[in-house]
């Protein structure tokens, strides 16, 4: 009888130990699953979609009309782009042959047109056309010389005025880059010029 009473109390203890540590175990559970799991930082994932991103939007360099490859675009030749010299000649009753050079490194296309050229500030010492059709272009590079010439006097009076300097430029432009050379005394009157032209023979006006 004294064994049974000592039995039923141990086995309250451990029926009460038990319960305490299922308690413990299930607020442990409980604790875990309401702590929220840490973000993914996925730094290396979004890095690289940023990389293809800037890729896809890069212009490509080598493109068609990037200017970086293909054929070189030229641009029209301006007064700053040449180097001129002017001459006087005999032939033709006499008139001055104008030579224009790019300058090192220049690549430009003169149009083939005359140059714009005059001898003093009134309208009557500018040069005109001395034919009405425009020639083919001229590619100006390197060792490639233009020349054109300059009838002073087309008129066969003794009117007319007296300079002794010239100034030469590229048609279109104001003048204000124009290149002024000295010439001897020269009577000018309805002045005219040739079209620009790789030939010097061909820059001979008519009288």
């Amino acid at each position: 009888m004294r064994s049974r009473l000592a039995t039923r109390p141990a086995r309250l203890v451990l029926a009460a130990a038990a319960a305490v540590a299922l308690t413990a175990t299930m607020t442990a559970c409980e604790d875990d699953s309401a702590t929220p799991a840490a973000p993914s930082t996925g730094g290396s994932d979004g890095g690289s979609d940023s990389d293809d991103a800037t890729d896809e939007d890069t212009t490509d360099e080598d493109a068609p009309g990037s200017g970086y490859e293909g054929e070189p675009v030229t641009q029209g030749c301006g007064t700053t782009d040449l180097t001129f010299t002017v001459t006087e000649e005999s032939q033709a009753g006499g008139y001055f042959l104008v030579a224009a050079q790019a300058k090192e490194g220049i690549s430009c296309t003169l149009e083939g047109s005359y140059p714009m050229a005059f001898f003093g500030s009134s309208e009557e010492s500018h040069v005109s056309p001395a034919g009405q059709s425009v020639d083919d272009s001229i590619e100006m590079s390197g060792d490639t010389i233009a020349y054109a010439g300059i009838n002073p006097k087309t008129t066969n009076d003794d009117n007319g005025a007296e300079y002794e300097q010239v100034f030469i430029s590229i048609l279109g432009e104001d003048g204000a880059n124009a290149v002024e050379f000295p010439i001897s005394a020269t009577l000018v009157d309805q002045p005219v010029a040739t079209n620009w032209s790789i030939r010097d023979i061909d820059a001979v006006p008519m009288s």
